[in-house]
């Protein structure tokens, strides 16, 4: 394994998945680095509990503590003024004719990986890490696994690199996800999971529910909520 490979970027939310995403970069690789997008959510509270959440990363582990770096907010607002979407906008969210729920903003992981591409070229990671997730999610186009694997040699052959995308997320529903996150950071990573991370599309930050903060009805809840009650009941069983 070449030294850049053993530095990676993460992308970097605030929520339940691009945690998980983290704990799992920060067991595998020497140096880690994260990067976050304010694109005009509707959801900004992610990005007011990104800080406060990176911190408490840093103090489950010492070793966790010692690898991650430094973190990246880029400004990508010119999403919000291309695309019209429950994500971007206080519309209600629904289905839309071709298919895909109107909580899908056209390009945005695509956009996400390209920049974050471009940072860690400059600073020198080696791999890429996204939450993309094909087996439970919402029907993005932009999380399927084809997609990824497309961008990724895209991108190498754009820039002369050898960037590698890594999706540990890809194959496992949300109640596998809670597993992989205790596999990789015990209680203490569940329980701050549940506090500490959003997402909710609606921003909903007030009510805590026994998988965490959220409205409790849009999709993002939804699916948390019943990976979790998946993921206890099994717990309990065994």
């Amino acid at each position: 394994m070449t030294a850049a490979n053993q530095r990676a970027l993460v992308l970097f939310s605030g929520g339940q998945d691009s945690t998980t995403c983290l704990a799992w970069a920060l067991n595998r690789y020497q140096h880690v680095e994260t990067i976050g997008f304010d694109y005009g959510q509707r959801h900004a509270i992610e990005l007011t509990m990104r800080p406060q959440l990176l911190q408490k990363m840093r103090t489950l582990s010492s070793e966790w503590g010692h690898r991650l770096g430094e973190d990246h907010i880029i400004d990508l607002s010119l999403i919000s003024q291309l695309s019209h979407t429950a994500m971007t906008e206080d519309i209600a969210i629904q289905m839309q004719e071709n298919g895909l729920p109107n909580t899908f903003v056209p390009g945005r992981n695509l956009m996400f990986m390209l920049v974050a591409a471009t940072l860690a070229y400059r600073r020198q990671l080696g791999v890429l890490v996204g939450g993309m997730c094909e087996t439970d999610f919402s029907g993005y186009p932009d999380c399927r696994d084809d997609s990824l694997k497309a961008l990724q040699v895209a991108i190498n052959l754009g820039m002369a690199s050898r960037l590698i995308i890594e999706t540990p997320l890809m194959w496992i529903d949300k109640a596998e996800s809670w597993r992989l996150a205790q596999k990789l950071g015990g209680t203490e990573l569940i329980e701050l999971i549940r506090h500490d991370t959003h997402t909710c599309y609606l921003g909903e930050r007030g009510q805590m529910h026994i998988w965490g903060h959220g409205c409790g009805t849009c999709p993002a809840c939804e699916l948390r909520a019943n990976g979790y009650q998946q993921f206890i009941t099994t717990d309990d069983t065994q």
